[in-house]
């Protein structure tokens, strides 16, 4: 039975082929993909892991620390993102349910954070497991609850300061209102762009989300009364009753099932799974999908799964470069270094949360093919070529990697590279093996 499909499927829901998965998956690849679809026990690799509360707490001591005391936070701080970076690729690399680790860094992107705030560096790892992992075949409320009311949420877009005017504790500081989290809720998280929401929404919103901020004494988020505004709030046409803390769910929950919500997943989960311009006929099947369910990921994903267009040959997504460093290491199968890991992607200009700005990475080819962008790909495959094509056959490489998709043409220049390391480069950096 031809491996076609199969690789179609390891790439396009997963990172790629390693070892053996061709012939595991080639019998049934929609059926592989499919049974991903049951929620599985948080992944061993990740039990050990701190969470947020530790490390905000720690920011929280820096925050009022000076000198040697600061500077070692820092260090520390630097520490655990790198080795955050390397531990979450090889989970990737190596997972025995891909489809689940790139929902995971899919809803990651959209509920984005980033190290454009370096306070956001150490704490990456830990929202996704807390806010985005959960939640990736659960309710998307939940999910939109739990990513924007999360302490690392709270401080990279400043709502951990956010004061209502009105507040007891607005009319007795010389601080107030900060309407990012309230915008790129609407903007990024749940409506849209072309949402339909106006400036007062976006106000509305801030200052229905006044309050939540830090607790400095344990590290997780906490709602203060007296600094949340008062009174009822306007968003979109709907009342949210004056209610404190209960408002800011009430509002995520209605936006959440806004027809608008339905409208800005299913376009962003079609981008990324389908096409950078996916049919119109995918985007309405998904939308229609996230409303008859009422926002269940499962049931999304599975309509996802199963739409013929998600099935087209031939592969029409270019790998980014965390999606190619991955795929490398899953068709490899060969250990690298942390510190090789991580300069890999900085080189290749991903860096796992550090998304340029709060609509994350972006999820098509344009972003990914500039001149210096392929430059880089292409030496860093000869690189890494030099350092292991002694242990990894290219052409065991495509069998593995690509099966059937790798055509004549490349199997006969790497058969003629002047070196093993020459012809794994050659491999890695082929179109071919660009594509997801």
């Amino acid at each position: 039975m031809t491996t076609a499909l199969a690789a179609h499927a390891l790439s396009r829901f997963g990172f790629g082929a390693g070892p053996g998965d061709l012939d595991k998956v080639k019998s049934d690849p929609r059926g592989w993909v499919e049974a991903q679809l049951a929620p599985r026990p948080r992944p061993g690799p990740l039990s050990g892991h701190e969470g947020s509360a530790i490390r905000v707490a720690d920011y929280l001591a820096a925050r009022k620390a000076k000198g040697e005391a600061e500077e070692m936070a820092k260090k520390r701080a630097r520490e655990r993102y790198r080795a955050d970076i390397a531990l979450r690729t090889r989970l990737a690399a190596t997972s025995e349910a891909p489809l689940q680790e790139r929902l995971v860094q899919f809803w990651s992107n959209h509920f984005t954070i980033s190290t454009q705030r370096p306070v956001v560096a150490p704490l990456g790892l830990a929202y996704e497991n807390e806010a985005i992992r959960p939640h990736i075949l659960g309710s998307f409320r939940d999910m939109a609850r739990s990513a924007i009311l999360h302490p690392a949420m709270l401080i990279y877009l400043d709502n951990a300061q956010s004061i209502g005017p009105d507040s007891k504790a607005g009319q007795r500081r010389d601080k107030g209102l900060n309407e990012n989290l309230g915008r790129e809720a609407l903007e990024l998280h749940l409506l849209g762009v072309d949402g339909g929401y106006h400036q007062d929404d976006v106000r509305a919103m801030a200052l229905i989300l006044t309050g939540w901020t830090l607790n400095e004494a344990d590290g997780t988020a906490d709602f203060i009364d007296r600094r949340h505004q008062p009174g009822e709030k306007l968003i979109l046409g709907q009342r949210i009753p004056d209610g404190g803390m209960a408002e800011a769910p009430a509002a995520i929950d209605m936006l959440c099932a806004h027809p608008a919500t339905a409208n800005h997943v299913a376009r962003k989960l079609a981008r990324h799974f389908i096409a950078d311009d996916p049919p119109p006929a995918a985007m309405t099947a998904l939308a229609k999908s996230f409303r008859d369910s009422g926002g269940n990921l499962a049931a999304v994903t599975r309509t996802l799964v199963r739409l013929d267009a998600a099935w087209a040959q031939p592969l029409a997504k270019m790998r980014s470069p965390n999606d190619f460093v991955t795929a490398t290491l899953r068709a490899s199968a060969v250990e690298i270094p942390d510190d090789k890991l991580v300069n890999a992607l900085s080189l290749l200009g991903q860096m796992p949360f550090a998304a340029p700005s709060p609509a994350g990475w972006t999820d098509d080819a344009a972003g990914w093919t500039g001149p210096d962008a392929i430059l880089r790909r292409i030496d860093w495959s000869l690189a890494f070529g030099q350092r292991v094509g002694a242990k990894v056959d290219a052409r065991l490489l495509l069998d593995t990697a690509l099966g059937d998709l790798a055509d004549d043409g490349l199997r006969q220049a790497i058969a003629r590279a002047p070196s093993p390391a020459e012809a794994l480069g050659l491999a890695l950096s082929s179109p071919a093996f660009q594509r997801r």
